[in-house]
């Protein structure tokens, strides 16, 4: 019934293996680690890989990892008290030699695995034969609601109005007090605001005096366009043909801009200085007389060498998850990070000086900086040379939902490229929003008259291609690229249409033109405001471009554009959710409205506006 069972350090020593074929260990096994374990996705204890299912226990103790495979289409209600008992049974039967780090040694496993596997089979028929009985009210969620939990108290922030669960049986007789005098302060203030209603209806029901002007008398007055005098220029209103070639000199080049882009990318800057004294730390984590010292004082008088477990993280994890939630962390991504949390931490041993909160927050820490981290190299100017070498150009598509900032991203980042001495060609692609070719036709003329020609005949840095609205966007980005390699432009930008993630027929146009003209990279560009939207948009786009894809190997988002970056102060939990959700890098970050103000995201930076 099972395919692999192994047990391995965290460090990549296989301790003991067992496998019915050997083609099944190291694939499945690596994907395991490199998908999972390194990624901090912990939190839920399956991985599918292909055709088999792997199901894992963390032993944190000791830093070994429990791994069980077997086929998808097979359902085994054993697999998880099977890992618990062979976790036991492996710990009890070698904790010298795990204790005194003897891992490099044969272990003689083989008996004892084949009498906890039969011992478990047979216990799941013996639980297939009972029949299912309805789980108690005292096992449901409703019994773990109090009053004071269901009240929602005026003035409170939105990201505070958690349902806190309690049990019943930790509930004290003075909270059961507490509770009922809030409930009834509720009901007086809502029985004040009832008569308050009541009171301001029966003013308004006052008969109006006589000498009040009669809305029949009010008439809208036509609107007069004065330009010029009293003249009325109604051609001059026209903007949606072009201006004469003269215009373009009367635009104003701000050349305070040029040269400040010049390299990579500027990192993202922290507001506060991350690293303090250790007087001002130790400071905010000692309690205070009058208010609570953060959201991990509950626990922080906890120490001692004992080993941590579910119920001891549980305080500190509901703490952190609404945390997490108030800066903008999807609800969904929150809970698996602060499950993956409590799998990485239970059962390991803590130091006679340290605290629950200290490790919980260092290994929340350190799980945020990782999933930030780049999972690859993403390195856009060495690509571009490289595509130049080649006789090519180098093309990026831009998309993603309505109104989250595409085309000004697109103008940021094609500043930046021309910048580093590269010719840009801009692809108008976005033939089903009106105004949309007139917005990357002025950011195209603003961006010449910034870098002009160095030579008299020389072609301009930066062009845009355009056929119009209501044509195909698969045909024009084609026929871009084809323009872009006869007159060797070194980058092509691809400006799409914002659709929502439920538009079949856009999203399938986008699907089309990915898969016709294969870009080197196409980024999602979302906004750092969305919290849960976030989680929904990223899925279905990468889910609309698999399933619209003729290919066998169909192509998803390789990156993030997140924009609007300065708007959000310390919320900026969408980075998480987005690089969770995808496991793509964010490649750059939008921080405000002039062609200088794009950056690269620094994990470090993020994590501690998180943290704070």
């Amino acid at each position: 019934m099972l395919d692999l069972f192994s047990i391995f350090s965290k460090g990549g020593i296989v301790l003991w293996c067992f496998q019915s074929t050997s083609e099944i260990f190291s694939p499945s096994v690596n994907a395991l680690i490199r998908s999972v374990i390194l990624q901090e996705r912990t939190g839920n204890n399956t991985f599918n890989y292909n055709a088999l299912t792997l199901q894992y226990k963390l032993d944190n103790e000791f830093e070994l990892v429990f791994v069980v495979a077997y086929q998808k289409i097979l359902q085994l209600s054993y697999v998880d008290k099977f890992l618990n008992d062979v976790q036991l049974e492996f710990r009890d039967k070698y904790k010298n030699d795990l204790q005194n780090n003897s891992l490099i040694m044969d272990f003689n496993f083989r008996s004892t695995f084949d009498r906890v596997l039969k011992e478990c089979e047979v216990w799941a028929k013996s639980q297939a034969k009972l029949p299912k009985q309805m789980r108690t009210f005292e096992d449901s969620q409703k019994s773990k609601k109090t009053v004071a939990s269901m009240i929602e108290r005026r003035g409170e922030e939105k990201s505070k109005k958690s349902v806190k669960i309690v049990e019943n049986k930790n509930i004290t007789n003075g909270k059961v007090e507490e509770a009922a005098k809030i409930e009834d302060d509720v009901i007086a203030a809502n029985r004040a605001k009832l008569a308050q209603k009541l009171a301001t209806k029966t003013k308004k029901d006052v008969k109006k005096s006589p000498k009040s002007p009669k809305n029949e008398d009010r008439v809208k007055q036509p609107r007069v366009w004065a330009l010029g005098g009293d003249t009325r220029d109604l051609p001059s209103l026209d903007f949606s043909t072009d201006k004469p070639e003269d215009a373009e000199d009367n635009i104003s080049a701000d050349t305070e801009l040029v040269g400040k882009m010049t390299g990579a990318i500027r990192d993202l800057e922290v507001e506060s200085e991350e690293s303090s004294s250790e007087e001002e730390e130790e400071a905010r984590e000692q309690p205070s007389p009058k208010k609570s010292g953060g959201m991990f004082s509950i626990i922080k008088g906890l120490v001692g060498s004992k080993a941590l477990t579910e119920d001891s993280m549980r305080p500190v994890l509901d703490k952190l998850r609404d945390h997490l939630i108030g800066k903008n962390v999807a609800a969904d991504i929150a809970n698996k990070l602060c499950e993956s949390v409590a799998v990485k931490l239970e059962g390991k041993v803590l130091g006679t000086f340290d605290s629950v909160a200290k490790t919980v927050k260092a290994t929340l820490t350190e799980s945020l900086v990782q999933i930030l981290s780049p999972k690859r190299r993403v390195d856009i100017l060495r690509d571009c040379l490289h595509a130049r070498e080649q006789g090519r150009p180098y093309v990026m598509a831009f998309c993603g939902v309505n109104g989250v900032g595409k085309s000004t991203n697109l103008a940021k980042i094609c500043f930046w490229l021309i910048e580093n001495d590269l010719t840009v060609l801009i692809a108008a692609c976005d033939t089903f929003r009106a105004g949309a070719v007139e917005q990357l036709r002025t950011h195209a003329r603003r961006l010449a008259a910034l870098h002009p020609p160095r030579a008299p005949h020389a072609p301009a840095a930066v062009q845009l291609y355009e056929k119009g609205y209501g044509k195909d966007a698969a045909g024009i980005a084609m026929e871009a690229i084809k323009f872009a390699a006869d007159n060797r432009i070194d980058v092509v930008l691809i400006d799409t249409a914002g659709r929502m993630q439920d538009n079949e027929p856009l999203m399938r146009a986008l699907a089309k033109l990915i898969k016709v003209n294969e870009p080197d990279l196409v980024l999602f560009v979302g906004e750092a405001l969305v919290g849960n939207e976030a989680v929904d948009q990223l899925v279905k786009f990468n889910q609309a471009l698999a399933d619209h894809s003729a290919s066998s190997n169909p192509r998803a988002i390789d990156g993030i554009v997140l924009t609007k970056f300065d708007t959000i102060d310390d919320k900026v939990g969408a980075a998480i959710s987005m690089t969770y959700i995808t496991g793509q890098p964010i490649v750059f970050v939008g921080t405000g409205q002039t062609y200088t103000d794009l950056k690269a995201l620094n994990a470090n930076a993020v994590v501690h506006a998180l943290m704070k």
